[in-house]
């Protein structure tokens, strides 16, 4: 194994699971989420040379988010199969009910809107960043994720009230703050 695979397996092992996760947030399905991971690092490994002494996982990461957006504009027709995926086992209901109710408040938002605030929050970017990641404009970027957060606090509120969670705690989501007008 040459030296810049043995880079780009530890890179991979380390990078997986948390874009595979992020891919989760904006899709909302799980395979969707590991088939644009997977995507992401296949991406990643061919320009390997050019970008392991840069930053490799924010490469990874547009090219994931990049690969997502593409899919909504033009998605890709699947055929489904006879073979079942395999099935975790164990009691997995507080995960059911916790990953359905963040979908239900995911799912309000438009696509941009997802990816906005998964890039930020999720990622933790500041908003220039997200803009370049996305190709928009910081203004793009501050009015939509300012429209996507209103969004959250009013669905997610009442679905955190139900379940006994304080909302911002459940939602991880930035308690509004005046505008100081």
């Amino acid at each position: 194994m040459a030296r810049g695979d043995a880079e780009f397996v530890e890179f991979a092992r380390s990078a997986s699971g948390r874009l595979r996760h992020a891919a989760f947030l904006m899709t909302g399905n799980h395979h969707q989420a590991e088939d644009a991971a997977q995507t992401a690092l296949v991406r990643t490994y061919a320009s390997w040379s050019r970008i392991r002494d840069q930053d490799a996982y924010g490469y990874a990461r547009t090219v994931l988010v990049n690969h997502l957006v593409d899919g909504w504009r033009r998605p890709i027709r699947e055929y489904p199969t006879d073979d079942l995926p395999e099935q975790r086992r164990g009691d997995v209901a507080d995960d059911v009910a916790t990953r359905r109710w963040l979908l239900d408040i995911l799912g309000a938002l438009s696509a941009r809107e997802r990816a906005i605030v998964v890039l930020r929050y999720y990622f933790d970017l500041p908003e220039a960043q997200v803009a370049r990641e996305l190709g928009v404009s910081l203004g793009t970027v501050k009015s939509t994720g300012s429209r996507a957060l209103q969004k959250l606090r009013a669905t997610g509120i009442p679905a955190a009230q139900a379940t006994g969670i304080p909302a911002a705690q459940a939602t991880g989501i930035p308690a509004a703050q005046g505008t100081g007008r």
